[in-house]
């Protein structure tokens, strides 16, 4: 399912002080109120639904059309990973990967969990992939499923979303929860410690059609830079241990 954001963009650009966990280099570009809408389609049903406002903070801009910066990306989710574990004294970590390949502008979550199966991560789990997506009809069953299985584990939760159309082929990062809508009756939990998002469409639109017409090039790319990113984690995880 794809989590829309409208993003409050502003010009002013914020780093982060130098601190253990954070590379010195990371630029902020906002502090982001998010109010999440998405929609979803299922059996000819069509329908938007608001939810109730969510804040995410420091995120992190990443040009994934032009000049990836990997290593930044890597570096800063392995920051915010290590961070959430000390925090909340979790020892393992899960990419939970929502979206649907039903549709080309929702299909960044499933594409990228099925890249990450291909690359056989040893140091982490994998669910929602384009085999088995997680998606508006099974998200609650997947989310009670990870609570029993997996409760020692940090969450990263990536999902398509929509933005600035300046931003369109941006991947973002930062702390918080996701909490995609739903086109029928009921609300979804927000899931994730972590979010990742691609930015497929400009916020301005709610046409559903929109997600169909998204560019599978700017999709593709953008999910085979965050699965280099999160697998370059995974070398830095090694490399530790290696010491």
């Amino acid at each position: 399912m794809c989590s829309f954001f409208m993003h409050n963009f502003k010009t002013p650009s914020l780093y982060y002080k130098n601190s253990p966990y954070q590379p010195e280099h990371f630029q902020i570009r906002s502090r982001a109120r998010h109010y999440n809408e998405f929609w979803v389609d299922n059996l000819d049903m069509k329908l938007w639904k608001t939810f109730s406002i969510q804040k995410r903070e420091d995120i992190a801009y990443y040009n994934t059309q032009s000049e990836f910066e990997t290593e930044q990306f890597a570096r800063h989710l392995n920051c915010l990973i290590c961070q959430e574990m000390e925090a909340k004294g979790k020892d393992g970590v899960m990419f939970l990967c929502i979206g649907t390949d039903r549709s080309t502008g929702d299909s960044l979550g499933p594409l990228v969990g099925h890249k990450l199966r291909g690359r056989r991560l040893k140091g982490a789990a994998v669910i929602g992939t384009l085999d088995k997506p997680v998606h508006a009809m099974n998200l609650d069953l997947y989310a009670r499923y990870i609570r029993l299985h997996y409760p020692d584990y940090v969450i990263v939760a990536i999902d398509a979303s929509v933005g600035s159309p300046d931003h369109v082929g941006y991947a973002t990062l930062g702390r918080g929860a996701l909490q995609p809508g739903l086109g029928v009756s009921k609300e979804l939990e927000a899931v994730g410690d972590i979010a990742i998002t691609g930015i497929v469409g400009g916020a301005g639109s709610r046409d559903p059609v929109m997600l169909q017409s998204v560019r599978l090039s700017i999709v593709m790319k953008m999910a085979d830079c965050i699965c280099e990113g999160i697998c370059l984690v995974e070398r830095l995880w090694e490399k530790s241990l290696s010491y």
